[in-house]
């Protein structure tokens, strides 16, 4: 995973929201960047967004080079389950401990309408004894020496969430040549919802930036350090000019540098502690 850097190439853009008895999670808070959402902006889950600031656009696949896209998927997928209200950390003891150190419990099991989601809440749902942030992003992406454990690797989540945005209109499927195989790929036929979701993400770090997550949408948040765990924030920033990147990354990383387990002292939810725990398992690895 690599850090923001002074400067170097392109960048992208765009969208979000969906389902409402998820949102109660959700809360919004006068800048709440979901409220100014542009109407016509798709739901789109976190994996999705991540995934379409990822892909390049006319080529339709992600770098060869970025290896981190994979265990960011995962990250996402267990703070959207969050977010939904789905899965939560057991409840703090009297000796504080750590957020790495804190079980992953299932809060409700009630189906969420997303093939991937409700895939990782069974895994979830029917572990014991309960396995903690770190352990589950390993899992998910199927990183582990436990051969007893392999079953738990979610397989071909990026051409899934492609898939899934190819039939919102999004993407298309094509099938390109690369010498030796064959590979389907899903260029960009949608601009302007990646625009959108990059605006936003962009705007979050500039025009809208409030010096305080907590006054920050959650899935914003969210957005901006799966992005870094994920190793495509750097490219989202790239259209900027010089002083607006580096005023956007400056600010980016004040939250990436931040100490999660401080900040988690300050959260009102459990989608915001894990949020937080999710970037001290990146943070670690």
């Amino acid at each position: 995973m690599t850090t923001l850097t002074k400067r170097n190439r392109r960048a992208e853009a765009p969208a979000e929201r969906w389902s409402n008895a998820e949102e109660k999670e959700e809360k919004t808070d006068g800048t709440d960047e979901e409220q100014d959402t542009d109407s016509k902006s798709l739901r789109l889950t976190l994996m999705e967004e991540i995934l379409l600031l990822g892909l390049k656009d006319k080529e339709g696949y992600t770098s060869f080079w970025n290896d981190s896209i994979s265990s960011g998927l995962r990250g996402c997928i267990l703070i959207e389950l969050a977010l939904r209200g789905r899965i939560q950390l057991e409840p703090q003891s009297s000796r504080k401990r750590k957020l790495l150190d804190r079980k992953v419990l299932v809060k409700s099991s009630a189906p969420t309408g997303d093939v991937l989601l409700d895939e990782a809440l069974k895994h979830i749902k029917n572990t014991e004894p309960p396995e903690d942030v770190s352990s589950w992003i390993e899992l998910l992406t199927g990183e582990t020496w436990n051969p007893l454990k392999l079953h738990f690797q979610m397989r071909n989540v990026r051409e899934r969430l492609a898939k899934s945005l190819v039939e919102k209109g999004v993407l298309s499927t094509e099938k390109q040549n690369f010498l030796l195989f064959d590979m389907t790929t899903h260029p960009l036929t949608d601009s302007s919802e990646k625009q959108r979701l990059v605006q936003r993400l962009q705007d979050s770090l500039l025009e809208r930036w409030t010096n305080d997550w907590r006054r920050m949408s959650r899935r914003m948040l969210a957005l901006i350090l799966l992005a870094h765990a994920a190793d495509v924030l750097e490219n989202t920033l790239s259209s900027l000019s010089d002083e607006r990147y580096d005023t956007a990354s400056t600010r980016s990383r004040s939250l990436l540098e931040a100490d999660p387990d401080l900040e988690s002292a300050k959260v009102t939810t459990p989608g915001e502690e894990m949020i937080w725990t999710v970037l001290a398992a990146f943070n670690r690895s």
